[in-house]
């Protein structure tokens, strides 16, 4: 059972969240990412998937799809997920905002000629947070958000593209270089 999602309302933001990594856009992803200075990130080698407490979850799908996506890129990079005892605790966890967007256009010269006009739609801006937690220190780490406008697509094979694409491009300063 998905997390935090019930009813009508429940299935929309889930709908939309997930189309915030895998849906086309008119813009790529806004990526970012922090990490806790003079963590040794060389520990570790295993992670587990654990849920965040009170963070908004889409339907058990995409849940599996978005986790899929992470767990290809850490694997990449030499991690082994576990359902154990492990050196990293990994989490998600999403949001939509909406935004208002202006459209106008006019035709004519200077004061008093010409025609315009203007409208105005609503904009969905989604944004995946993934946290990574030291279990025995029980501090966060790392963290990283990906930030996309909505546009989904109703082709899986491109949507699941797109979600890798987005995974590689929040992970891929992970382990993070330090000085």
């Amino acid at each position: 059972m998905s997390v935090g999602i019930h009813g009508n309302v429940g299935r929309l933001v889930g709908l939309l969240c997930l189309a915030l990594v895998i849906g086309t856009a008119c813009r790529g992803q806004d990526v970012k990412y922090n990490f806790m200075p003079g963590t040794d990130f060389s520990k570790y080698h295993t992670y587990k998937w654990v849920a965040i407490e009170g963070a908004s979850h889409p339907n058990q799908i995409m849940d599996a799809e978005i986790k899929q996506a992470v767990d290809s890129q850490l694997a990449s990079k030499g991690m082994t997920k576990t359902r154990w005892k492990a050196d990293l605790y990994v989490g998600y966890q999403i949001a939509v905002d909406q935004e208002r967007q202006w459209n106008a256009w006019g035709t004519g010269r200077g004061f008093g000629g010409g025609m315009g006009s203007a409208t105005s739609s609503t904009i969905n801006i989604g944004t995946l947070v993934l946290d990574m937690y030291d279990p025995g220190t029980k501090q966060l780490v790392w963290t990283g958000n990906a930030t996309k406008t909505i546009d989904p697509s109703s082709n899986q094979e491109k949507n699941m593209k797109s979600l890798n694409k987005a995974m590689a491009k929040l992970l891929k300063n992970y382990p993070p270089k330090q000085k």
